[in-house]
C-alpha cells in the first residue's frame, strides 16, 4: 500500500468498483493530519463505530507526530477496541471491511488498522427446525458464525476446545471455523481436515453442503456421506467429546461433523434423556422403518410377479383382482405412485405452510382415493408405497438415500425378482463397509464388529456405566474398544 491516503482510497475504490455500499468517512485529526475510516454499509454497527473509533480519534489530543509514530500512538493509546488488526495489503483491507470491520487509514503511512465493530443483522437464536426434542435445549444454531461459536463455548468451557478460522471461496470469502477438542481428536485427523479445508478450490460457499464433497475421503458425490450435519449446539458438543471435528460455516444455521457413522442417523438427543429401555424401543423402531422404506415396494413387486405362492390364498386373490383391473404393469404402477408421492412432497415443502398442508391433504385423500376408484392404480399397491413413504419420514436424515435405494430395489425386484434384491443388498453392504471418513469405517461399530462398542448402537446402557467411559470415535479404527 502507499503512504498517500488519497492513493490508498483511490485504489480501494478501484478494487470495489466504486460500489454504493463502500463508504469512506474522511477525518482531520486535531494535529492537522488527515485520516479516513472505511466501512461497508450494513456490516458495521454505527453506534459502536462512533463510540469506539470516530469519537476517540476526534476528541483525543494527539501529539505532533506523523507517519509511523502517529500510527503506533493511535494503535496503542487512542483506540480502545478489543479487536484491532494491522492490515498490510489492499486485499486484506477490502476483506476486513466487507466482514464488518472498520478500516482506519492514516495519511503518511502505508499500513492500516482493521477495528472490530461488526453489527450486521441476523436471525436470533431459536429452536431448530429439523431436530426437535421433547426434553433438552431449545436453542439451535443461526446464520452468524460468531454466535454459533459462542453457543458451543457456553456449553463446553474447556480450554482444550479450539476454534481455527479459515476463509474459503475465491469470490464469496466465506468465514469457516473448525472446532475440536485438543487431545481428544487425534492430531492426524485435525491435520488432515485442516489440509482439506486449505486445499478447497471453490468460488463461492453459500451453504455447508458446498463443502461436503471436499471433506470426504473419496471426494465424490456418493449415495451415503461420512459428513454429518446438526442444528443443535448440545449435539455438536457431544460429538466433540467423542473426538469428532466440527465445521461452522458463516451464513448457515447448521454445522458439519466428521466422521459421521451410519448408526448415528437413528439416534437423537431424546435417547439420552429418556430411560434406556425406551431409547432401545425407539431405535429399533427407526431401524425397522428404514428397512421397510427401502425394501417393501421392491420385495412386494418381486413376490407378486415371481413368487406369488408365498402369499396367503385370500390375499393373493385380492392382489390378482387388483392387478387385472388396472391398465399398467405392476412395476410401472409402483413407479407412478412413487412419482406422485414425491411430487406432492416437493409441492408441500416449497409452498407456504398453509397451502402446503392443503396440498398434502388433497394429495393423500382425494388423488389417491380417486385413482383407486378410477381403476388407474390398485389399492394394495397404493398401500404398500404409502407405508414405505411414511416409514421414510421416521429417519429424515436418510430420506434422500432411502428414496434412491427404494427406486433401485423396485427395479431390481421387478426385473430379476428376489435374487436381484439379494444381490443389490450385498452390493450396498459391500459399498457401505468399504466407505470411510478420516479412516473410520462408515458402518462402525457393526463392522469391524466389537461387542463392547455395540452398547450404544441398537440399545443404550444406563448412564452410570456409559459415563464411566469416553468414546473416542478414532478408537473405532480396526474395531478397538472405547478408551477409559
Amino acid at each position: 500500500m502507499y503512504n498517500s491516503l488519497k492513493e490508498n482510497i483511490n485504489e480501494l475504490k478501484s478494487i470495489t468498483l466504486n460500489s454504493a455500499d463502500f463508504t469512506v468517512r474522511n477525518l482531520i485529526l486535531n494535529n492537522g493530519v488527515k485520516c479516513a475510516v472505511i466501512t461497508t454499509e450494513g456490516m458495521a454497527d454505527k453506534e459502536t463505530l462512533a463510540i469506539s473509533v470516530i469519537n476517540p480519534l476526534l476528541e483525543n489530543k494527539l501529539p505532533d507526530k506523523k507517519g509511523k509514530e502517529l500510527f503506533n500512538y493511535i494503535y496503542n493509546s487512542v483506540l480502545s477496541n478489543s479487536e484491532i488488526i494491522i492490515v498490510k495489503t489492499f486485499n486484506e483491507a477490502v476483506n476486513y471491511s466487507m466482514s464488518g470491520f472498520a478500516v482506519f487509514a492514516l495519511d503518511g503511512y502505508s499500513n492500516m488498522l482493521a477495528i472490530g465493530v461488526q453489527g450486521y443483522n441476523f436471525r436470533s437464536v431459536s429452536e431448530p427446525e429439523s431436530e426437535l426434542v421433547q426434553r433438552g435445549s431449545r436453542e439451535g444454531f443461526n446464520e452468524a458464525m460468531r454466535v454459533n461459536m459462542t453457543l458451543v463455548r457456553r456449553r463446553m468451557k474447556d480450554p482444550s476446545l479450539v476454534f481455527e478460522t479459515f476463509t474459503l471461496g475465491t469470490q464469496s470469502k466465506t468465514e469457516i471455523a473448525m472446532c475440536y477438542l485438543k487431545g481428544t481428536a487425534t492430531e492426524s485427523s485435525v491435520s488432515e481436515m485442516r489440509n482439506r479445508l486449505k486445499s478447497c478450490d471453490i468460488k463461492v460457499v453459500l451453504g455447508a453442503g458446498y463443502l461436503v464433497p471436499y471433506l470426504e475421503d473419496s471426494g465424490k458425490n456418493e449415495i451415503f456421506t461420512g459428513v454429518g450435519i446438526t442444528e443443535r449446539p448440545d449435539s455438536l458438543c457431544g460429538k466433540l467429546t467423542e473426538g469428532r471435528i466440527g465445521i461452522i460455516v458463516d451464513g448457515t444455521p447448521s454445522v458439519l461433523v466428521m466422521p459421521h457413522l451410519f448408526v448415528e442417523n437413528f439416534h437423537s438427543v431424546d435417547d439420552y434423556s429418556n430411560r434406556p429401555y425406551f431409547a432401545a424401543i425407539t431405535r429399533i423402531l427407526k431401524f425397522t422403518a428404514y428397512l421397510t422404506a427401502v425394501f417393501l415396494p421392491g420385495l412386494y413387486i418381486a413376490l407378486v410377479i415371481y413368487h406369488p405362492d408365498y402369499f396367503p390364498t385370500v390375499l393373493i386373490k385380492n392382489i390378482k383382482d387388483s392387478i387385472e383391473h388396472t391398465p399398467l404393469p405392476l412395476l410401472l404402477e409402483v413407479l407412478l405412485i412413487d412419482f406422485l408421492y414425491e411430487t406432492m412432497r416437493e409441492a408441500g415443502l416449497r409452498l407456504p405452510k398453509v397451502l402446503g398442508h392443503a396440498v398434502s391433504i388433497v394429495g393423500a385423500l382425494v388423488i389417491g382415493d380417486c385413482a383407486v376408484q378410477a381403476g388407474i392404480i390398485g389399492a394394495p399397491t397404493l398401500l404398500v408405497v404409502a407405508i414405505s413413504v411414511i416409514c421414510s419420514y421416521v429417519v429424515p436424515d436418510l430420506y434422500p438415500q432411502i428414496t434412491v435405494l427404494r427406486l433401485a430395489f423396485v427395479f431390481a425386484g421387478g426385473i430379476t425378482g428376489v435374487w436381484g434384491i439379494v444381490m443389490l443388498s450385498c452390493i450396498v453392504m459391500i459399498y457401505m463397509s468399504s466407505k470411510s471418513t478420516l479412516g473410520v469405517i462408515f458402518i462402525s461399530p457393526i463392522t469391524p464388529f466389537s461387542k463392547f462398542n455395540m452398547r450404544d448402537v441398537f440399545i443404550r446402557i444406563g448412564w452410570k456405566k456409559l459415563s464411566k467411559y469416553t468414546m473416542n470415535v478414532q478408537s473405532l479404527k480396526g474395531g478397538s474398544k472405547y478408551e477409559e
